[in-house]
């Protein structure tokens, strides 16, 4: 990995999952196939890597296991094969955080990339009028949050190489696909050109809106040190993340927030 996420736990191709190290827990991967995201692609019909990623929720070193459970918090790793889906990258299919019933919110998520370029598209609802919506190209040590009740989907923005990202969850974590897939995707679908350039598709189940294409921010407002894994983060102040299950103790800064 081009990141060291903090702990010991390695990305595998063949199979597609993660290994891990001394010291650390994680379980067995979820394989996600290519038909079970088909509904949410811009050509539900297309070829593809299969499976089109692999996820392990609850990894971290085993000696953190007993406050993560106390603060509510999960850390999640994802790996991405290469390659793409029809004219599309590879990519989740989109989804909101349901409610959870540990804070009565729906939760934010913090994702970090470890290997690979990324993109994390987001926009502030799956209703027909999307609001806003942003593109956020991030490469390995880069630090992007997803606010809570926003639908967003993470894009693979290098079709040649896989990409291994890490995310602070809440424990109780739960997706909702009914409104993204009631719009047939997401407002925008990312597309790969011939030279391997990523373009947009205006999904036109949606109404009129505008694409923001940027950077990710610093987050300083959350406490986030730049260039430190945020699991090392973590371990330094086990209550620096505590946001993310309980996303209601800074409801003022998720008021007209900029990711």
């Amino acid at each position: 990995m081009n990141f060291y996420p903090g702990f010991d736990i390695r990305p595998t191709t063949s199979p597609m999952g993660f290994e891990y190290g001394h010291g650390v827990f994680g379980p067995v991967v979820e394989n996600r196939t290519l038909d079970s995201i088909r509904k949410s692609l811009r050509n539900p019909d297309c070829l593809g890597p299969d499976p089109v990623y692999a996820i392990a929720m609850d990894v971290g070193k085993s000696e953190h296991f007993p406050i993560l459970l106390q603060h509510h918090l999960l850390y999640g790793a994802v790996t991405y094969a290469a390659g793409q889906l029809g004219d599309e990258p590879v990519r989740s299919q989109g989804h909101i955080h349901r409610i959870s019933p540990y804070s009565g919110w729906p939760t934010p998520e913090v994702y970090e990339i470890w290997s690979g370029k990324a993109i994390i598209y987001m926009q502030e609802t799956a209703n027909d009028q999307p609001g806003r919506c942003f593109a956020i190209f991030a490469e390995p040590g880069d630090v992007v949050i997803a606010p809570p009740g926003w639908a967003h989907a993470t894009i693979s923005a290098d079709p040649s190489q896989p990409l291994t990202f890490g995310a602070w969850c809440d424990r109780e974590y739960g997706f909702e696909y009914e409104d993204v897939r009631r719009h047939k995707g997401l407002a925008w679908f990312p597309t790969i050109n011939a030279r391997g350039e990523t373009g947009w598709s205006k999904n036109p189940n949606y109404l009129g809106c505008e694409l923001i294409v940027k950077a990710p921010e610093q987050y300083s407002q959350f406490g986030i040190e730049p260039g430190k894994a945020i699991y090392t983060q973590f371990e330094d102040d086990p209550e620096r993340f505590l946001f993310v299950s309980n996303p209601q103790k800074i409801k003022g800064i998720w008021n007209e927030f900029v990711p």
